[in-house]
């Protein structure tokens, strides 16, 4: 199996990680590229792969999570493309057009359905039957997985765009989403924190109340989760996240708008099992993205 390489891609807004590894999980060769623009990113991808495979041998499948909206059903002839994504330069640009010269099968899915299926094989979410993994920093992503699989329709879940409570008078900042407005994302992402306050909500130790808006702002999608789709877990990342007390402020947050409605041993008091943090950390979405790959070679 070690001569049958993944390429593993984890694209983010950011940044893309780039990765050769052996089907088990070992990480031959990485890099960081700036996400910037197709016409920059993909050819600097194609580069590493091509280094990549000319040291340690042909890339035999290729496993991509990425940021979207992208269309990630394979019986679609669009497959692999970014579709309504406000990055500039992105929509229309597709995968299999960047790595066509390796002649590997592509797997495609989004960022977050990538993070939790490296939770569910190896972090916090193993074990779990269903399992929700939501990332909040510069948007909000969603992905569900049942026995390992990501869920869809017609196209991946929006969880980050849902309409949201939003008391105006405690809290009279717009909303950053171009589509919404005060979606959850336009008021709970990075750039709604930061555009509100003028900083992110872990600079200069952010007040209760701050972290206690945001917090119930994140119940809302919790709580939605637990109603429509009764996950084992649910695991909660992102830069956002990682504020001090945040975890803590969403778990008392989601209890309270549960009001006991949903009585289940996942549920434990305080919800300190129930509602947690990625177990494998920043490398949640690169360890999915190779998972990608390996199903890719099957």
């Amino acid at each position: 199996m070690t001569d049958r390489l993944i390429g593993a891609i984890e694209a983010g807004g950011t940044k893309f990680v780039v990765a050769l590894a052996r089907p088990d999980g070992t990480i031959l060769a990485e890099a960081r590229i700036p996400t910037e623009t197709p016409a920059t990113c993909f050819p600097a991808m194609a580069q590493f792969f091509r280094a990549a495979e000319a040291e340690h041998g042909k890339i035999a499948a290729f496993g991509v999570a990425s940021f979207g909206p992208i269309d990630i059903d394979p019986a679609s002839p669009a497959y692999g493309t970014f579709t309504t994504t406000p990055k500039p330069g992105w929509a229309g640009a597709r995968f299999q057009d960047a790595l066509g010269e390796f002649g590997a099968r592509i797997v495609v899915d989004t960022d977050v359905n990538g993070a939790a299926l490296g939770e569910w094989e190896r972090g916090a979410g193993h074990g779990c039957t269903t399992l929700a993994y939501t990332t909040v920093g510069t948007g909000v992503g969603v992905g569900v997985l049942r026995d390992g699989k990501s869920l869809m329709g017609f196209s991946h879940y929006e969880g980050g765009h849902i309409g949201v409570a939003h008391d105006k008078t405690a809290d009279p900042y717009a909303g950053f989403c171009p589509f919404h407005g005060d979606c959850l994302e336009g008021l709970a992402a990075g750039p709604a924190i930061k555009a509100r306050w003028g900083q992110s909500l872990s600079e200069a130790g952010s007040p209760p109340e701050r972290i206690a808006l945001i917090a119930d702002y994140i119940a809302q999608l919790a709580v939605n989760l637990v109603l429509l789709h009764m996950p084992d877990r649910l695991i909660f990342g992102g830069g956002v996240m990682k504020t001090s007390g945040l975890v803590e402020a969403l778990r008392a947050a989601t209890e309270r708008r549960l009001a006991g409605y949903i009585k289940a041993p996942q549920l434990d008091p305080g919800l300190v099992k129930y509602i947690v943090t990625p177990g494998l950390g920043d490398e949640a979405g690169i360890t999915g993205a190779i998972a990608l790959g390996r199903r890719a070679l099957s």
